[in-house]
């Protein structure tokens, strides 16, 4: 064959996409489990960090494992929902829906220095991109331990310190529960307050819309637990 011709141009061009294709296909194929089993380290650490656990990077499944000790869905009326996987609920999907409708995970987590705790995920929008994280609440359904917050695409310097423990770290002790009423912790512009008293965290200075995007992920996402938290409450006492 004529290889100046244009049939053999493009014969050529054909196997060239095929081969690659196939080498593609095959390549993902084989690596899918592995980059499966990546993502679910990452977010078992996410979970972990909330809580003020920093897993083993070579053993964050086992670490996970021995600490998350018990998950379990409930819903807006704080019941149980049977046959739900906590891990597997997409809660990017769920922050969709009204409040009545969503599934909402939590994970125990079990220490013997700190005792046990609630990891309640959240989910929102930042300035770029969506932004999310994990809470971790004390026994009594009310006093925040921890929490990690991370974001795909915030300014670096401005909103992408949210990620940092200069910000996660203000919510240690902070109450979602305030004379009586459930008002969780909001983020303010640094030196002011909020009106209602409920319990405030600085936000970051030159990431406004971040830091309303952080309060409104807080609201939007803990506003579901209230009666689950409630519940915990009423137990601790």
């Amino acid at each position: 064959m004529n290889k100046q011709s244009n049939l053999y141009t493009v014969i050529y061009i054909i196997i060239l996409v095929v081969v690659v294709g196939t080498a593609l296909a095959v390549t993902s194929l084989t690596l899918r489990d592995r980059q499966q089993e990546n993502i679910n380290a990452d977010k078992m650490s996410q979970i972990l960090a909330a809580a003020l656990i920093t897993p083993d990077k070579n053993n964050v499944t086992a670490d996970f494992d021995r600490y998350i000790t018990e998950s379990f869905v409930v819903n807006a009326l704080g019941d149980t929902l049977a046959g739900v996987k906590a891990f597997d609920v997409n809660v990017a999907a769920q922050i969709k829906l009204d409040a009545d409708r969503r599934e909402l995970p939590v994970y125990v987590c079990t220490t013997p220095d700190a005792g046990t705790k609630y990891i309640l995920p959240m989910y929102g929008a930042g300035l770029w991109g969506p932004i999310w994280g994990y809470v971790a609440i004390d026994a009594d359904g009310s006093t925040i331990y921890g929490a990690y917050f991370a974001h795909q695409g915030e300014t670096p310097g401005l909103g992408a310190e949210i990620e940092k423990p200069a910000f996660s770290d203000q919510f240690h002790g902070k109450q979602m529960w305030k004379d009586g009423r459930f008002r969780p912790v909001t983020v303010v512009k640094p030196g002011l307050k909020p009106a209602d008293g409920e319990d405030y965290v600085d936000g970051i200075s030159g990431g406004t819309i971040t830091s309303k995007g952080v309060a409104a992920m807080l609201d939007n996402s803990l506003q579901p637990y209230k009666k689950f938290l409630q519940t915990l409450s009423a137990t601790s006492r």
